[in-house]
């Protein structure tokens, strides 16, 4: 492990990152790469801390349609059961077939009721029927509102469609070395402005015999752009007041690096700011490589093609 004197002391010590200091108590790293936390929260019941119109909101498109799917599939078969077990009597205009016949037709009459739709080949004709009818109609009523907010707070979210480089690089700088890695965004017609980008390292450090986790601002070659048409790879000079002065490759895996990026922008199409957040750990940091050109000129000259399939290239720096 590093000791605290390799750390430069005029470099910019942040201890307002939220993080814990303390690596006894922490295991993996802070933030993944998605930008959420790596973090678990355990001593209240599970119903406090679930939200179900924020974690709806937030899931991955496929899990929230399948979610959609299966609740709507899940509320009808328990109205199914439920018209099953008051009786056929109580409905009009079934086909009386075997059990499994006339519990499809009660399924496929409360996908009707649900939504509203009635074709009216199924009616309720009993108090018992036309009760469970009613309150799955008002059922339907409120379900589709809570999906059509949930719908459209998923659309109208902003988001900064942006994405990071899989590895940060340590890599030649003008005179010197310097950390770097990229990112652009990769919406068609979409570009965001004003943009301002943080990155902050921490560093499982031993002082005093004591191995504690101390956090640092990093100085960056821009920490602003108007805006960002293209890519933009993010620089941090490695020079005297850097964090990193000193250091050798053992140094940074031994302090257990972990760069913290967050990144704040305009949306003109949202009229908002958006925001986003990624890491990288040692493991996630190459060393004498540097990034290929990921943008060229059209064949006809008249535009710049940005090659998105090549964020991630990079090649071997050649002594």
């Amino acid at each position: 492990m590093a000791t605290y004197k390799k750390i430069n002391p005029f470099s910019k010590q942040n201890n307002d990152t939220g993080f814990a200091s303390n690596s006894n108590d922490v295991g993996g790293r802070f933030i993944n790469k998605d930008g959420s936390y790596n973090l678990q929260k355990e001593g209240m019941p599970f119903y406090r801390r679930f939200s179900l119109f924020h974690d709806m909101l937030n899931l991955p498109l496929w899990k929230f349609i399948t979610i959609i799917f299966l609740f709507y599939v899940a509320v009808n078969l328990v109205f199914a059961t439920i018209y099953f077990l008051i009786g056929a009597k109580e409905l009009e205009g079934l086909t009386h077939g075997n059990d499994w016949q006339v519990f499809k037709e009660m399924f496929y009459f409360s996908t009707q009721t649900f939504t509203t739709v009635g074709y009216g080949h199924v009616n309720p004709a009993g108090d018992g029927a036309n009760i469970v009818a009613a309150i799955e109609a008002l059922t339907g009523f409120l379900s589709l509102a809570i999906a059509t907010g949930l719908i459209y707070g998923r659309f109208s979210k902003p988001r900064s469609y942006l994405v990071f480089s899989d590895h940060a690089l340590v890599a030649p700088y003008k005179n010197g070395t310097g950390l770097m890695f990229r990112f652009a965004a990769f919406k068609d017609k979409h570009a965001l402005t004003d943009l301002e980008i943080r990155v902050n390292v921490g560093l499982l450090l031993a002082e005093n015999g004591k191995p504690d986790y101390k956090y640092f601002t990093l100085n960056l070659e821009r920490t602003r752009v108007e805006s960002m048409p293209l890519s933009w790879t993010v620089v941090h000079p490695i020079d005297a007041d850097s964090p990193f002065h000193g250091f050798n490759e053992d140094d940074w895996r031994n302090t257990d690096v972990e760069l913290y990026v967050n990144l704040r922008g305009f949306d003109d199409v949202f009229s908002n700011f958006v925001q986003q957040r990624t890491s990288y750990t040692y493991s996630e940091i190459l060393f004498n490589r540097k990034f290929i050109p990921m943008y060229r000129e059209s064949d006809d000259g008249k535009t710049t093609i940005l090659e998105l399939h090549k964020l991630n290239m990079h090649k071997e720096i050649i002594n």
